[in-house]
């Protein structure tokens, strides 16, 4: 029964690429050329702080435009091109700048992944590209909230996409206390835990990864997937070959399939080690203000099997420290921009072209 439910899924896999994103798409990650820039970073293995180069690899599409500029940052397991939708959605409008992020494609890494990959690094990464490009303020979009409070010079917006605003007042949360309320972060006790096996886990086959984990409520994994804490593909262990993405063309599937043959999954866990996170929220609770007052777009999906975001936000009290803010509501599981990018566009453009004319029109809030 089990196998059968999966060579449906398969099927309906193949139906959305055919029906719904992919036949949409055109869009092709190799025709984009990346710059590099090169960035200071901190290599804090055994308690040593040692300044080292890291290159970090973006690309920049329109640069010529007077509108605004986005900097669009992905999560794990992404890259810079699953942002594929929203490029071809606003590349005429805004300059894009889309980078990978340390330790991902062929960005490097100062090689310490369990200290060296907190919010500040990235923060600065983020601010090194964007003066590589030349550029003085931009937009943030995508997972990142916590660059606003860490550059208010640098980031005049942010959207926010998937996971609201989780400030950094109160205690440090370890992993083991939230997951007794959400079971599907259990993957991170085995990213955090057992990091080496982890990534050699996640580097057998990188195709079975990628696929195991962008999935759509239409096409979803199986209901135990992300609950080990020992384990992140074992739910898929009965299925000979997981069906492919469903938002993504066969091209798209392969090029990050490729990317990641580059240097692997090795430096991609920074997201999820205790030493970063609580380095991150160190960092963010010692400054005593966990308020961002420059516009806020929050963009939750409602059907997340990771975690119910909406009654996050409330638990977490995410609008009280956001005073210039909108959330919207979407269909979709976790990759809601990819599995429909039509709707998650609708509420990004006005949302953007609105900010983008109060700034121009010299508001001093903005």
């Amino acid at each position: 029964m089990h196998n059968l439910r999966i060579l449906a899924l398969g099927a309906l896999s193949l139906y959305f690429q055919s029906t719904y994103g992919a036949s949409e798409s055109t869009f092709n990650p190799r025709a984009y050329q990346k710059s590099k820039a090169t960035c200071k970073a901190t290599n804090r293995a055994g308690g040593q702080e040692t300044a080292v180069d890291i290159n970090i690899h973006y690309v920049d599409i329109q640069p010529t435009s007077a509108k605004a500029t986005l900097i669009m940052v992905h999560g794990w397991p992404g890259l810079w091109s699953i942002w594929s939708n929203q490029i071809q959605e606003f590349k005429e409008d805004y300059r894009l700048i889309v980078p990978d992020l340390r330790g991902f494609g062929e960005s490097t890494h100062p090689e310490d992944i369990r200290s060296s990959g907190t919010m500040p690094d990235m923060t600065s990464d983020l601010a090194c590209i964007l003066e590589d490009a030349g550029i003085s303020s931009a937009i943030c979009v995508g997972c990142a909230t916590k660059p606003l409070r860490m550059r208010p010079d640098l980031f005049h917006g942010v959207v926010g996409a998937v996971i609201p605003y989780i400030p950094s007042a109160g205690d440090f949360m370890p992993i083991e206390h939230l997951v007794v309320a959400l079971p599907k972060l259990n993957y991170q006790l085995f990213f955090n835990k057992n990091t080496p096996e982890a990534i050699t886990h996640l580097d057998k086959d990188v195709r079975r990864t990628i696929r195991a984990t962008f999935r759509t409520v239409a096409s979803p994994p199986p209901d135990e997937f992300l609950k080990s804490p020992t384990s992140y593909l074992s739910a898929w262990d009965d299925v000979v070959e997981i069906p492919p993405v469903p938002f993504f063309t066969p091209d798209e599937e392969d090029y990050l399939v490729e990317q990641y043959s580059i240097q692997g999954f090795q430096y991609t866990l920074q997201f999820y080690t205790e030493e970063n996170r609580q380095s991150s929220w160190a960092f963010s609770n010692a400054q005593g203000n966990y308020t961002i007052s420059q516009p806020v777009l929050s963009i939750l999906p409602t059907n997340d099997p990771v975690a119910d975001w909406a009654l996050a936000a409330k638990i977490l009290k995410s609008a009280d420290y956001l005073p210039n803010s909108k959330t919207e509501f979407m269909n979709g599981a976790h990759w809601c921009h990819l599995e429909y990018p039509t709707e998650f566009n609708a509420i990004l453009r006005p949302w953007l072209d609105d900010l983008v004319s109060k700034k121009d029109a010299g508001h001093d809030e903005l």
